[in-house]
């Protein structure tokens, strides 16, 4: 397949705003497919991924992207746990973890990517980049994944801090926790997710899905150290720490954050490409960077054709996640903050394959059935105005198939 040749005004074929897990994997797709396209990836950090840690479940993906990605994971395990008042239970199936670490090293051993650290964006335009210290780059296109979750949605927020401990002697598990929901419910529905990185370190995240954005650091912080003193695990050393606030949505006009984009094809989290309920993004992430190496050498000299592309990739996305949004609806709408942990417990006993299909958001219609059925944890007439009463500042936000709601 020829390739098109770079103008001599041009700083590349593709520029991609911002270094974060939507953008490399984009970057390290497309220089597969395309060696000859000239990518380069513009991070205002200094190193590539930030300091993250992304999580998925192996059944997420297809065998194709699970062998892709497998370079890319730092840790494996065969199961995990979760656990709640009065009962315990371990779910088999490959859980894996993406250090930003190990992100930052892989892309930088992509043959041809060319990366610049420290580099912050002022503002982007569908062909160009003017960065913060007043100059400009060119390209034949451009895509913006920078950060936050886009206006036009009904939000609410899973919120956590993690630190990664090396502990003086070994903590004894022997897979992740997802949940642990037995600790004290506080500002919603709270729980520790544990990762077991090696026989004394682990990461220990302080979670709680809230009404609020606001990260209340130093609380986390004495959870943490409370949770870690309970279990009696001893500290030896604080190796790292994280936090971060993912989206939850409710609702939202997806149609009306396309035509805010103004013609910048947007990735990751600014385009919505998220699990609404886990907010996990990785196999979201991992599609669209799919849907994307699989476009003609030539979309990509036409910055309107890219747009087009990433959008229908993201309302696809949309337009098939509904159920969760209706299912978040009725957990932050009906269920008053104490009561959201009975939602929870009642999901995580339903069976394995239904709470597989769930994570990878390929719910059947018997599993919402299912779901939706039986004893409910909530009042029934609150769940019914959660499901279909407009969220407030949302035009149209209740139907849950509408193309103005999303995940």
């Amino acid at each position: 397949m020829s390739e098109i040749p770079l103008a001599n005004d041009l700083d590349a074929d593709l520029l991609l705003v911002g270094g974060g897990l939507a953008n490399g994997l984009i970057a390290r797709r497309l220089k597969e497919a395309h060696p000859g396209m000239r990518v380069l990836l513009l991070e205002a950090g200094p190193a590539l991924g930030g300091n993250h840690t992304w999580s998925f479940h192996a059944a997420d993906l297809a065998p194709a992207q699970r062998a892709w990605i497998a370079p890319l994971v730092a840790h494996r395990w065969p199961a995990h746990d979760v656990m709640f008042p009065g009962y315990q239970r371990r779910l088999a199936g490959d859980y894996c973890s993406v250090t930003s670490e190990r992100f930052d090293a892989a892309l930088r051993q992509v043959p041809g990517l060319s990366v610049r650290l420290n580099c912050a964006v002022e503002s982007v335009a569908p062909d160009s980049v003017r960065l913060a210290d007043g100059g400009m780059l060119r390209a034949r296109s451009v895509i913006d994944a920078r950060g936050t979750p886009p206006a036009h949605l009904a939000l609410r927020f899973q919120k956590f801090l993690g630190q990664e401990l090396r502990l003086a002697a070994p903590h004894g598990l022997t897979a992740p926790v997802l949940m642990d929901a037995t600790v004290d419910q506080v500002d919603g529905y709270r729980f520790v997710y544990l990762l077991p990185f090696t026989a004394d370190t682990l990461l220990v995240e302080d979670t709680v899905y809230a009404d609020g954005a606001e990260l209340p650091r130093e609380r986390l912080r004495r959870h943490i150290a409370d949770y870690v003193a309970a279990r009696g695990w001893r500290v030896a050393a604080l190796l790292r720490e994280e936090e971060g606030v993912l989206p939850i949505a409710l609702a939202g006009d997806a149609e009306a954050l396309w035509r805010a984009a103004q013609g910048v094809p947007r990735a990751g989290l600014a385009a919505a490409l998220f699990h609404p309920t886990t907010g996990y993004s990785l196999p979201q992430a991992l599609r669209l960077a799919d849907a994307l190496a699989a476009l003609p050498r030539s979309t990509w000299d036409d910055p309107a054709r890219v747009f087009a592309a990433v959008r229908a990739q993201a309302l696809d996305h949309w337009n098939s996640t509904g159920f969760f949004r209706l299912l978040n609806r009725m957990l932050f709408l009906a269920a008053a903050p104490a009561a959201r942990r009975a939602v929870m417990q009642r999901f995580y006993r339903l069976p394995a394959p239904l709470v597989a299909r769930f994570y990878a958001g390929q719910s059947t219609l018997a599993d919402k059935a299912r779901i939706l059925t039986g004893r409910p944890p909530v009042p029934v007439t609150a769940a019914l105005r959660a499901a279909i009463l407009p969220v407030p500042g949302v035009a149209g936000a209740a139907s849950s198939t509408s193309r103005s709601t999303h995940p």
